[in-house]
């Protein structure tokens, strides 16, 4: 097995390959910042593929690779995917001094690259609504002064305005605060789980006109506590449908037209897609 700090530097190399950012930042986030610190003590258990298994050892070797590692099996929670975060922040573009609102944060692993991104004058604030994860958060990254970690739902509670919205927990839709919360300028990625059939990346930029998106990938997460669940009389997308959407509207700023591609309560989507002159 590779000592743990030439492990780590070729398993940011690889992160670094699969981000397809022109930003040298995201290798050396990912080679600076020790997985290991934020999973508890090994050896840990590990997903790939349909696979769950333990790792030989407590050799942190192990887990420079893209595999899930569990912290809590019987809620269904990982750590998450590395090659996955790697390419969604490729996709948000952390940059420093910006503010990044984390909703899902788990022990902080994810946290701590975004904040790393983000440095100087960037900070981030995370939510955790397990209380659990939420304490070992709070543990984990208290040596990150520009980090603060909430123990609470983020769907219930207001967003600090934000240059990036990272979600790590399935939605139906987002909340129209969390797009409200957003800076003009500013991103969001989730994880768009409108059906039980159907789960994609979705990043979003808000424009001087609207909020732009594309659905980019596949992605599974748990669902988000308040946020999971289609309202009665939901328009709900067939997958084909859903990879079509290129905005997000407000229904306070424009009701529902037949471009609608999804409806959920405040928040639909749409298959057109917006221009920089497009007022109406």
């Amino acid at each position: 097995m590779a000592k743990p700090d030439e492990a780590r530097r070729f398993y940011a190399r690889l992160m670094a390959a699969h981000a397809r950012s022109a930003d040298p930042r995201i290798e050396e986030v990912f080679a600076a910042v020790p997985r290991e610190a934020f999973l508890g003590p090994g050896p840990w258990t590990v997903f790939a593929g349909e696979g769950r298994f333990q790792t030989p050892s407590a050799d942190p070797g192990y887990i420079y690779q893209n595999v899930l590692v569990v912290l809590d099996a019987d809620k269904g929670i990982n750590n998450g995917e590395p090659m996955l975060h790697a390419m969604w922040l490729g996709k948000v573009e952390p940059k420093p001094g910006e503010h990044v609102t984390h909703i899902g944060a788990g022990t902080g692993y994810y946290t701590a690259l975004l904040a790393r991104l983000v440095e100087p004058g960037g900070g981030v604030t995370a939510f955790e609504i397990e209380a659990d994860l939420a304490a070992r958060a709070k543990a984990n990254l208290a040596r990150y002064r520009n980090i603060e970690v909430i123990h609470g739902d983020a769907v219930a509670n207001p967003l600090p305005p934000s240059d990036i919205v990272y979600v790590n927990a399935g939605v139906v839709a987002p909340p129209a605060a969390w797009l409200k919360a957003l800076k003009p300028g500013g991103r969001m990625i989730f994880p768009w789980r409108p059906s039980e059939t159907v789960g994609l990346a979705v990043v979003v930029m808000r424009l001087e006109n609207g909020f732009a998106c594309r659905p980019f990938m596949g992605s599974w997460f748990i669902p988000c506590v308040g946020a999971s669940t289609a309202e009665p009389g939901a328009k709900i997308p067939t997958r084909e449908r859903a990879a079509r959407t290129r905005s997000i509207w407000l229904r306070e700023d424009k009701a529902p037209d037949r471009t609608a591609t999804a409806v959920f309560g405040e928040v639909w989507f749409s298959s057109r897609a917006i221009r920089v002159d497009d007022t109406r």
